[in-house]
């Protein structure tokens, strides 16, 4: 399970100071779940220009639910929530969603509630918006009418693409539900030719955001075709200027600019003395547990193209207990030259070690302004840039326009502005979204460009741990976890011309080196005396999941679909159906399918001798494997690439594990292209082994979706 990168419209704090409505003021409820902070920030967002519009909102978490009461509520209500894990409610909207889905309420249970939703999403994921939709369709079948059409924004193209024109149209819905309801109030004579108003301002609201919808996605698309060969410019013949991070070509270049409003500042900083205590030393939350790793071991030959590493924790002085299928967030640093390099570029490298004060600007004309909650006092500058700060995360149009305020070069400064413009969006994903670029990369891009600290402060998002599924069973490996890992890279490119690792898997693989065991080596240290002197130390938190786990009956078949690191969590479960079975050899257990690629079999074949003991004593009953680039071009024989290629040669097992066998399917691996193909490959086995249409084969799949019987552990 992975979510979505951090919203950085506005940031999180302490204690929210929300305008209180006055005469002029019409209120309204506005309502997020958040799990990672995007919602919650968005909602934020839309508090804060509330109040320029004549509106005041009065903002809770979906979870505080002695603070608000739709039962009773008469105001318009607006609804901000994201979508996590497979497709499932963040944890702040668990609870709201079970309540809104009692069978008992009745179909005009919130006949007088008039609401608008913007859900967030990844289309990189195929539950799309879930928790969204579920609310969006449950509310209407308790009778619930919506004054705004609802908006799905996608973190796969960027969410702003979205969530600011939805935002921008909500004032003037708002204006008119609250016209229309005081017309309807003051003339109960006309009630029917009330309704019948608000029913035609609803259409057309409707429409309006389904046009613009479908306009940005219109020219998202097209803007992607144009993004090799459109954005250049003939200057001479045989000469072409194309557009870069730091150059613009016509019609850009010569574009009136439409940019948002600069950000309102919101903190004072203040460097104090200098912290005597190590001042990168972590501050854990309450819920991590430092955790000792035993060993580490590297699962792919030297010549594989990605390294793959396995690392085993002891968690045995710890209350920590899972199950297999369960996740563990990994807190870890950025990279400390990564720090050092921004903060020599801030020209505050020489103030490092000093403590940093924070304040709420007194005369801030921020709404809702607040302390950022992941920074904790008395903390030393490098400790915030390295534990604190996602500095990584991908700068923000919001973000790029307060920098505007602080670049002195009249062409950089108009570069800014284009990036962070309406006219300039297809820019803006071509250098900055798509590479993935860091403030860092920016102000490298643009050197008369230098920010105050408090306006990095105020923009950079918590930097958040990262997840990574158990591969073992606690049964088989008592007080231990495994964990699987590939260490990212990312190549060089125009726009950040260095090599990166992953924040956390770079870390990782430096930390674990002086323990690692190549492949072929032996897994286990031998034993070493005060251990806990010796080998390295890092800090976790659980991450039970809601559904991702082995059946409760032993007897139901299951089909697991896991390439590359995507096989970690089904290690785990085949160490637990072991131990089952070694446990209970008089009980029935159901078949076990692994299919499991990779792309050569001599060098990232990972747990092949693992699996292979699996398959020798019937705990795992078949193995279908495939290799992506161990084709023999000099045979006609034509041997299955992918995961989804071994399904289809498989694929009246497939139906008949799954439908005559009530047995359940795992998908585990990457969101953007595994789990889209695995998906669209079984719509083509369903509708042809059931001889069924497409479309009566998509809902066979949303059926299994409902029962928990096809179930994704995916990422992007």
């Amino acid at each position: 399970m992975r979510l979505l990168l951090q919203w950085s419209g506005l940031r999180s704090n302490t204690r929210s100071s929300f305008v209180m409505p006055c005469a002029s003021q019409t209120r309204f409820l506005l309502l997020y779940g958040s799990q990672r902070g995007q919602a919650k920030a968005i909602a934020e967002e839309i508090a804060v220009k509330a109040s320029d519009h004549g509106f005041a909102a009065e903002v809770s978490c979906l979870s505080e639910e002695e603070k608000y009461n739709l039962e009773r509520e008469r105001s318009p209500v607006v609804i901000v929530v994201s979508t996590t894990g497979d497709g499932e409610p963040p944890d702040t909207a668990i609870n709201f969603v079970k309540k809104i889905k009692t069978k008992t309420l009745c179909s005009v249970h919130f006949a007088h509630l008039h609401y608008a939703l913007l859900g967030l999403g990844d289309s990189n994921y195929s539950n799309f918006c879930n928790c969204g939709k579920t609310i969006d369709k449950r509310l209407g079948e308790l009778g619930a009418q919506q004054f705004y059409a609802s908006g799905y924004a996608d973190d796969g193209v960027g969410l702003e693409l979205v969530v600011e024109p939805w935002i921008e149209g909500l004032w003037d819905a708002l204006r008119k539900f609250v016209t229309s309801a005081m017309s309807t109030s003051q003339k109960d004579t006309n009630n029917h030719v009330g309704d019948h108003n608000a029913k035609n301002e609803m259409r057309t609201i409707e429409s309006a955001v389904t046009d613009l919808n479908l306009h940005l996605l219109s020219l998202d698309e097209s803007s992607s075709k144009d993004e090799s060969g459109g954005s250049c410019n003939i200057v001479a013949e045989g000469e072409v200027l194309e557009a870069s991070l730091t150059r613009s070509v016509s019609p850009l270049s010569e574009s009136s600019l439409n940019v948002p409003a600069l950000p309102a500042p919101f903190l004072d900083v203040e460097l104090l003395n200098e912290l005597q205590q190590d001042p990168t030393l972590l501050k854990p939350p309450e819920t991590a547990h430092q955790v000792v790793i035993t060993s580490a071991k590297q699962l792919t030959r030297e010549d594989a193209v990605k390294t793959t590493l396995l690392l085993e924790m002891d968690i045995s002085e710890t209350p920590l207990v899972y199950e297999p299928g369960d996740s563990f967030d990994l807190l870890c640093p950025n990279n400390n030259s990564e720090v050092e390099e921004l903060l020599l570029r801030l020209g505050i490298l020489e103030k490092k070690h000093h403590i940093v004060k924070l304040q709420v600007k007194p005369d801030t004309k921020r709404k809702v302004s607040r302390l950022p909650l992941y920074i904790p006092e008395h903390s030393s500058l490098q400790y915030i840039f390295m534990w604190c700060l996602e500095i990584r995360a991908i700068p923000k149009k919001a973000f790029l326009r307060s920098l505007v305020e602080y670049t002195t070069n009249e062409h950089e400064k108009r570069r800014l502005q284009e990036l962070c413009s309406k006219q300039g969006f297809a820019d803006y994903n071509h250098f900055i979204r798509n590479p993935s670029l860091s403030i860092l990369d920016l102000l490298c891009a643009f050197p008369s460009c230098m920010p105050t600290l408090s306006v990095i402060l105020e923009h950079l998002p918590k930097l958040q741990p990262r997840s990574y599924s158990a591969a073992s069973s606690i049964y088989s490996n008592p007080g231990r976890v495994h964990i699987v890992f590939n260490i990212v890279e990312f190549p060089p490119c125009p726009e950040r011309p260095a090599l990166r690792k992953g924040v956390c898997t770079g870390w990782l693989s430096n930390l674990v080196l002086p323990i690692l065991q190549h492949s072929g080596g032996q897994m286990m240290l031998p034993e070493i005396q005060d251990a806990s002197n010796v080998l390295p130390k890092v800090y976790i938190c659980s991450r039970p999941s809601s559904a991702f786990h082995l059946p409760s009956d032993t007897a139901a078949p299951i089909i697991m679909v896991g390439p590359g690191t995507g096989i970690s969590p089904f290690i785990g479960f085949l160490q637990h159906r072991k131990k089952q079975r070694e446990e209970h050899p008089d009980v029935s257990f159901g078949e076990t399918w692994l299919f499991f690629g990779c792309r050569h079999k001599d060098r990232d074949f990972i747990f092949r001798d693992e699996l292979g003991r699996f398959q020798a004593e019937g705990t795992l009953t078949h193995l279908r494997v495939s290799f992506s680039r161990d084709q023999d071009d000099s045979t006609e024989e034509v041997k299955p690439k992918y995961v989804q290629d071994n399904l289809r040669l498989n694929a009246q097992d497939v139906v008949r594990v799954l439908f005559k066998e009530n047995g359940y399917i795992y998908i585990c691996g990457d969101a953007k292209n595994m789990a889209k193909n695995v998906h669209e490959e079984l719509i083509d086995i369903f509708s042809r082994e059931l001889q069924i249409d497409k479309l009566e084969a998509m809902k066979v799949i949303a059926d299994l979706r409902e029962k928990k019987r096809y179930l994704q552990d995916i990422w992007s």
